[in-house]
């Protein structure tokens, strides 16, 4: 076992995990503004504002379910494996933090659409969706990657 790998594989993991946290919270702090916002207009529509505010969340469930997918590597990688786990973390953690706030700044705009009286909620989750992808993607990247270096 090398010491870098070791250090690179943990580093990676720290990022994956950690700027796909901070993303959700980053993102679910966008929307949930936008809802205290609209409270004040159309405070009956709490249930649309709660959901499209709880959706930029998903981006640290992924950070986790990449961080299983490499945990197996982590007692003793190799140079490749560390390096893998290091660019799977800086992937993660980077496309994460995108998507979730810019799926947070679509669902604020559908929130305060809602506020002002207009059905658009589910046209907010389509256009939410689309950030949503980019996500899962890094999802499947990494248990592509976790399957190359075995």
């Amino acid at each position: 076992m090398e010491t870098t790998a070791l250090v690179m594989a943990y580093v990676g993991v720290a990022l994956m995990v950690g700027l796909a946290g901070i993303a959700s919270a980053i993102g679910t702090s966008i929307a949930g503004q936008a809802a205290v916002g609209a409270m004040k207009k159309n405070g009956g529509a709490f249930g649309s504002y709660m959901i499209l505010s709880a959706l930029p969340g998903s981006q640290g469930l992924y950070g986790f379910v990449c961080f299983f997918m490499v945990q197996g590597f982590l007692a003793a990688p190799t140079p490749v494996q560390g390096a893998a786990i290091l660019g799977a973390g800086i992937l993660v953690g980077i496309v994460n933090l995108a998507a979730a706030i810019y799926q947070a700044k679509v669902c604020a705009n559908g929130i305060t659409a809602i506020g002002n009286g207009h059905d658009v909620m589910g046209k907010t989750l389509i256009l939410a969706a689309f950030p949503e992808l980019y996500a899962i993607l890094t999802v499947a990247a990494t248990f592509l990657i976790s399957n190359i270096i075995r």
